[in-house]
């Protein structure tokens, strides 16, 4: 169940309205089969391998509560990664052993094999609470229907945010009560995550899609403009999940954490990656980065490190060598970056450049995005080589094709493209206004009654009316939810 289909849009008033009923110290019961009744719908494969997973867990977490033996802990560990491999990496890896031996090995492939709904999220949730156990950052819960659902909650199982169990479980054991503002607060960030994936996401996978599908024979102008649109495309829609799916979760009384720190405005690498899928990438932070010794054990291993966790980040996502490349490029960066700092720092000085700077910051904001922009050609192409040729063709001097017509010609009217170029631009002014601290929808919570009324019915109205969605459409689902 996507949370684009009619099917959702019956489902989650139900559970919102039961969840309202229900007294509040059995809400967790009522969540939990909530979120097995949306997840039942993967199928019942897929509802057993989740089910093997929370068991694990909890059995495991129980033992380490008793006695730390680190033997459980690591078979726990391999088991659940293990169900990760063979569904997500086992024919990936067989095909990497193929090329490596010239055809020797690999020849094994797992067919007709389908990735389990949620499973890389699910399971690096559930890996987390393991090693916090095991750590001693925090007890094994004792209650298995308040693990499960936090193994499962619906909003967050697809696609994230991947939350923690120290989060999560405290507020299952201390819900707070729901009110009208909340609901308030709730509905107008899942308003908004519509308007990201309905609205924009969609109308710009339009325009990428039909240049990425005809990459040899686009060049200049328009290849570039696909690979900006693309750069937000990708933005709109994980990012309008992400709303989504915090908002839901604010609704149904629960407070999950921010995925998203307005990334693109980010000046570094470094600092993109803190503001960028921010459940993700503390995850790797605090289980791989630091475990691995992070920064500690000398400038050498620190970059081996920052290589390895970005290698793993980039498979995470995918198995293919497109989402390795992805991965390596970004590790590759920050790399760099540490590496140029001293000359950067030197240049600074000798020239008295002031790095608060109005100009300074805006040419570190679009140089992180430019090279940002270019890794996401890798991580939206069907493979290397198609993606080398998308950025080779875009570096071609077309500045014509700007204002000739051009830009209509692949698959959006002059209308949809000026709207879609308007959300981009609305998105910007947004995380603007974010970056200081603003939250909008508690700016709009603060106004008059009718005030916000009105803006709520015009954005319903907007969303219905310009969303890419509804028959005639061929509306795709959300890009995280493959991963």
């Amino acid at each position: 169940m996507s949370f684009i289909s009619f099917a959702f849009m019956v489902f989650l008033p139900c559970a919102v309205l039961c969840n309202f009923i229900v007294p509040i110290k059995y809400r967790y019961i009522w969540l939990l089969i909530a979120s097995m009744i949306f997840y039942s719908t993967a199928g019942l494969g897929a509802v057993i391998i989740l089910v093997l997973s929370m068991l694990s867990v909890y059995a495991t977490g129980i033992s380490l509560g008793k006695n730390k033996t680190k033997l459980i802990f690591l078979l726990c560990l391999i088991f659940n990664l293990g169900i990760l491999f063979v569904f997500k990496y086992f024919n990936f890896f067989m095909q990497i052993l193929g090329i490596a031996t010239d055809g020797e090995y690999g020849n094994i492939q797992l067919t007709n094999i389908i990735i389990p709904l949620g499973l890389s999220f699910y399971i690096l949730k559930a890996v987390g609470y393991l090693i916090d156990v095991y750590r001693g950052d925090i007890e094994p819960e004792k209650n298995f229907l308040k693990l499960a659902l936090f193994v499962s909650f619906f909003p967050q199982i697809v696609a994230g945010p991947i939350e923690r169990a120290g989060n999560m479980l405290e507020q299952f054991d201390n819900p707070k009560p729901i009110d009208f503002d909340r609901f308030r607060n709730g509905f107008l960030q899942v308003l908004w995550g519509y308007f990201l994936k309905l609205v924009v996401a969609e109308r710009l996978a339009i325009f990428v899609n039909v240049v990425f599908d005809t990459d040899q024979t686009i060049r200049g102008a328009v290849a570039f403009v696909a690979i900006v649109f693309y750069t937000f495309e990708i933005y709109a829609d994980f990012a309008g999940y992400s709303h989504i799916a915090i908002g839901i979760a604010r609704i149904l009384g629960i407070d999950v954490m921010k995925n998203f720190e307005s990334p693109y405005l980010a000046r570094s690498i470094a600092e993109f990656w803190r503001r960028w899928h921010v459940s993700l990438s503390s995850w790797f932070r605090d289980y791989l980065y630091i475990p691995l010794g992070g920064n500690r054990k000398g400038t050498f291993r620190k970059y081996l490190n920052i290589l390895i966790v970005f290698t793993v980040s980039g498979l995470w996502h995918g198995a293919d060598f497109t989402f390795l490349a992805w991965g390596l490029i970004h590790g590759i960066y920050q790399v760099i970056g540490s590496i140029v700092t001293p000359v950067r720092d030197k240049i600074t000085k000798t020239f008295n450049i002031g790095r608060a700077s109005f100009s300074h910051r805006i040419v570190k904001t679009a140089g992180t995005f430019i090279l940002v922009a270019y890794a996401w050609v890798f991580f939206r192409a069907d493979d290397i080589m198609q993606a080398l040729r998308i950025i080779e063709n875009s570096f071609a001097f077309t500045p014509w094709k700007f204002v000739d017509g051009s830009m209509y010609q692949f698959g959006l009217t002059r209308g949809n493209f000026l709207l879609g170029a308007l959300g981009i631009l609305l998105i910007i002014i947004v995380d603007l206004v974010n970056s200081r601290g603003i939250v909008i929808r508690e700016k709009i919570l603060c106004q008059g009654l009718w005030l916000r009324w009105i803006i709520m019915i015009v954005g319903i109205l907007v969303t219905v009316v310009c969303g890419i969605w509804g028959p005639g459409y061929d509306v795709s689902d959300f890009i995280y939810k493959q991963f």
